[in-house]
């Protein structure tokens, strides 16, 4: 038989300190990192948005060289 949330949560307040702050940070991690499906998603609207700025002209191309160069004389 599958726990309630409120028997999990009773379970979980049982647990030292230590071990409830190892599981919260595992807990927190889990809800902030994308899953491998999430993160395709993600990147895939993050370049169809890029590529409608180009198209739209909003943004240009910059050659990789000329970025390299102006980062070089920015930390130089």
């Amino acid at each position: 038989m599958a726990m309630t949330m409120q028997q999990l949560e009773a379970e979980l307040f049982r647990l030292d300190i230590q071990s409830r702050a190892k599981l919260a940070e595992k807990l927190i991690l889990s809800i902030d990192a994308p899953n491998e499906e999430e993160n395709l998603q993600l990147w895939v609207a993050e370049a169809e948005h890029r590529l409608a700025d180009l198209r739209a002209g909003k943004a240009r191309e910059i050659p990789a060289e000329e970025v390299f160069r102006s980062i070089r004389s920015t930390i130089s």
